[in-house]
C-alpha cells in the first residue's frame, strides 16, 4: 500500500515570499512569432483537456472605455488559471495581453507570451512590477490579467479578499493616462453532460476609473464585493444548469463512444422483458 504523505495544498505565504530570496525581475518580451506560437500552444492545451469553454456576457468587455487600458480579473484556484485568461485575452477580448506571474524565474519563456515576473518576498520587492505594469497600462492597447487576491485559494473560497495591489495600480495608471477600465472576470471549472469538464466564464460590467483620488483600500473593498456577487451569482446559475446566453469559444467532436451512446438512446427496445 502506497504509504500517505500529508500534503499542504494552499498556503497563505506566496511562494517566492516562502523562498526568501532576491529574484530576478523579467519583463515581457513578445514579437510576433512568439505571440504566434504561444497562441497555438495555449490554444491546444486548453482544448486537449477540456470538452468547451463557454462565455457569457462577451459583450461586457466592449462595454470598456476605449480610450484606457484595462484590468481583467479573476479568481486564482488551479494550475489552468493563466492558461484560462490567455485564452480569454486572446480568442475573445482580442487584445495584448500582460500577466503578472510570480513563478516566471521557473519559467523564463513565459515572458515571450506576455507575462512578467513578481516577487512578493516583500512589499518593496513587489513594487517594480506593480511599477513596470502601471508603465505598461499607459497605452490604451494592452490588458493586465490578474488575480487580486495574490494567493492561490480552494475553489469558491469564501470571503473574497483582494490584497491592494490592483488597487495601487489602477491609482497610478489614472494619474498617468487619466483612466483604467476594471473588468471583472468568474471563472468555473464544472462536468456538466459531458465525459470532460467544461469551462465556464462570465464577464461582468466594467468600471472605469477615473478620479485618482479614490481612496485606496476603499477601491479595493468595493471591488472585492462587487466580484464576489458576480462569482456567487454565476455559481448559482451553474447550480441550476442554466447556460443560456453562454457562447462557446470551442466544443469538442464528439468521441466514438459518446457518438455510439446517443445512437443507443435512439433506439426503441420493445418486448425486452425489463
Amino acid at each position: 500500500m502506497e504509504k500517505y504523505v500529508e500534503q499542504t495544498l494552499y498556503s497563505d505565504v506566496p511562494p517566492t515570499k516562502l523562498r526568501n530570496r532576491d529574484e530576478k525581475f523579467r519583463e515581457a518580451h513578445t514579437g510576433p512569432f512568439w505571440i504566434w506560437l504561444a497562441d497555438r500552444f495555449f490554444f491546444g492545451m486548453l482544448e486537449n483537456r477540456f470538452y468547451s469553454m463557454q462565455v457569457k456576457n462577451k459583450e461586457n468587455f466592449d462595454k470598456r472605455n476605449p480610450e484606457f487600458a484595462s484590468i481583467i480579473y479573476a479568481p486564482h484556484c488551479n494550475w489552468w488559471d493563466g492558461i484560462v485568461g490567455y485564452n480569454l485575452c486572446r480568442r475573445v477580448f482580442h487584445t495584448t495581453i500582460r500577466m503578472m506571474i510570480e513563478e516566471l524565474n521557473r519559467f523564463p519563456i513565459l515572458a515571450k507570451a506576455g507575462a512578467f515576473a513578481v516577487n512578493k518576498k516583500s512589499p518593496q520587492a513587489s513594487m517594480k512590477a506593480l511599477q513596470y505594469a502601471v508603465d505598461q497600462l499607459c497605452n490604451k492597447d494592452i490588458s493586465l490579467w490578474i488575480f487580486p487576491e495574490g494567493i492561490i485559494r480552494p475553489p469558491m473560497f469564501r470571503p473574497i479578499e483582494f490584497q491592494t495591489g490592483m488597487a495601487y495600480i489602477a491609482k497610478n495608471v489614472v494619474k498617468k493616462s487619466g483612466g483604467i477600465n476594471l473588468i471583472p472576470v468568474s471563472v468555473n471549472y464544472v462536468f456538466l453532460r459531458e465525459d470532460r469538464p467544461e469551462v465556464l466564464v462570465k464577464v461582468g460590467e466594467p468600471y472605469t476609473l477615473t478620479d485618482p483620488k479614490v481612496d485606496r483600500k476603499e477601491l479595493t473593498h468595493i471591488l472585492e464585493t462587487n466580484f464576489e456577487a458576480l462569482c456567487d451569482e454565476h455559481l448559482q446559475s451553474i447550480r441550476h444548469g442554466c447556460v443560456e446566453g453562454n457562447e462557446y469559444v470551442f466544443r469538442q467532436k464528439l468521441k466514438w463512444y459518446r457518438k455510439l451512446e446517443k445512437r443507443l438512446k435512439r433506439v426503441k427496445v420493445t418486448n425486452s422483458g425489463v
